[in-house]
């Protein structure tokens, strides 16, 4: 069958995955301006911005010739645990024939997960299943360690745009490899492109770090952030997100009786401000701006998608935070309004506000 899915982060790993398992699938286009009018268009006004862009990308995938959607579920009060049902009702009306597959977590309904992992495991043995899935969760941790290089070389690099043109190789060469020999060699000439990147020395106490916090579709989605790490990196910060894949999983997929991963110290941290669950990554949000204050970074960016009920909790706690921690943390809003030239002159303002208290001349 032809299956698709939405478009977040490094799509080469659920390409990879759904095509180890023998099925053909339709890639959809990195997020334009294109995807965002359809979701617009065919999107409830007040709904959030994510919605509004999985909604687009949906449809330009069903053009490309998609059949089957394989998506993300969820619970609590975030309406994201309700997207399935609102895309999957817009399509209907607009006569699109298309089938989701949406993954709950597995604690939540074991039989439902594994019913899915049968849908799509097709006439695979199981042991080729967990061989595959074991290599795609392999392939994501090698390219989060990268990724991570990347947003930390980009603040220095003599060449503008290398170190994103490197990356771009990155991923190709990620996407060719089906093997676990390949795996690697991907890995060890992306290693190689990174240190042949030629960098300004800049000593220590003029570095600066910038934490990104928020909802995870707009931390993780470049085309739809303004590709805010490559901004902060031409103006010379070293960027770490809040979100990663590999922590995702190893955070999704732990039994909580067990699970000691680094999101949940990060639950810990923020439950001093938010200490019930309320939906999305509000939660993570503020326990991140406290774990990059521990970690010595010199300031954070919120991003905060239009209508998500559970960051604008967040941005209402981040004052008290930013005046108990000390820590200065710029919030963007983020949606089919948001322009690049308007933000880019506060996040230039922002980092000359950090290099100023850095420097002792402003408070």
């Amino acid at each position: 069958m032809k299956v698709s899915f939405p478009y977040m982060g490094t799509t080469v790993v659920y390409k990879k995955l759904l095509e180890l398992l023998g099925h053909e699938v339709i890639v959809p286009p990195k997020p334009s301006q294109r995807t965002i009018n359809l979701g617009v268009k065919y999107s409830p006004e007040f709904a959030c911005f994510p919605l509004k862009v999985i909604m687009g990308s949906y449809i330009e995938a069903i053009e490309k010739g998609a059949e089957v959607i394989i998506t993300s579920g969820g619970h609590g009060p975030c309406r994201a645990g309700f997207y399935e049902k609102v895309h999957s009702k817009i399509l209907q009306a607009e006569n699109h024939d298309v089938e989701f597959i949406v993954f709950d977590s597995m604690f939540r309904n074991f039989k439902g997960f594994f019913r899915n992992i049968y849908r799509i495991k097709q006439n695979n043995s199981w042991y080729k299943v967990s061989q595959s899935l074991l290599f795609v969760y392999n392939m994501i941790k090698k390219l989060d360690i990268l990724e991570k290089e990347v947003e930390t070389i980009r603040a220095y690099e003599i060449r503008k745009g290398e170190t994103t043109r490197a990356w771009e190789k990155i991923q190709d060469l990620f996407d060719k490899a089906s093997t676990k020999k390949e795996l690697e060699g991907a890995f060890n000439k992306g290693t190689q492109l990174l240190r042949e990147i030629k960098q300004e020395k800049v000593h220590d106490s003029n570095k600066i770090r910038i934490g990104i916090v928020g909802e995870i579709y707009v931390v993780m989605e470049a085309s739809i952030n303004m590709k805010i790490e490559e901004i902060l990196g031409s103006l010379g910060a070293e960027v770490e997100r809040s979100q990663y894949l590999s922590q995702w999983i190893n955070y999704n997929v732990t039994p909580k009786f067990i699970n000691r991963t680094h999101e949940m110290e990060i639950l810990k941290k923020g439950e001093k401000y938010i200490p019930i669950p309320i939906g999305g990554h509000a939660k993570q949000t503020v326990g991140h701006i406290v774990d990059f204050n521990e970690r010595g970074f010199d300031g954070v960016i919120h991003l905060m998608p239009f209508a998500c009920l559970p960051e604008l909790v967040s941005q209402s706690i981040i004052p008290k935070i930013t005046e108990e921690l000390g820590i200065p943390v710029l919030t963007l809003a983020i949606d089919e309004q948001a322009g690049t030239a308007n933000s880019l002159t506060r996040i230039e303002a922002f980092l000359d506000l950090i290099q100023g208290k850095k420097s002792k001349k402003i408070s």
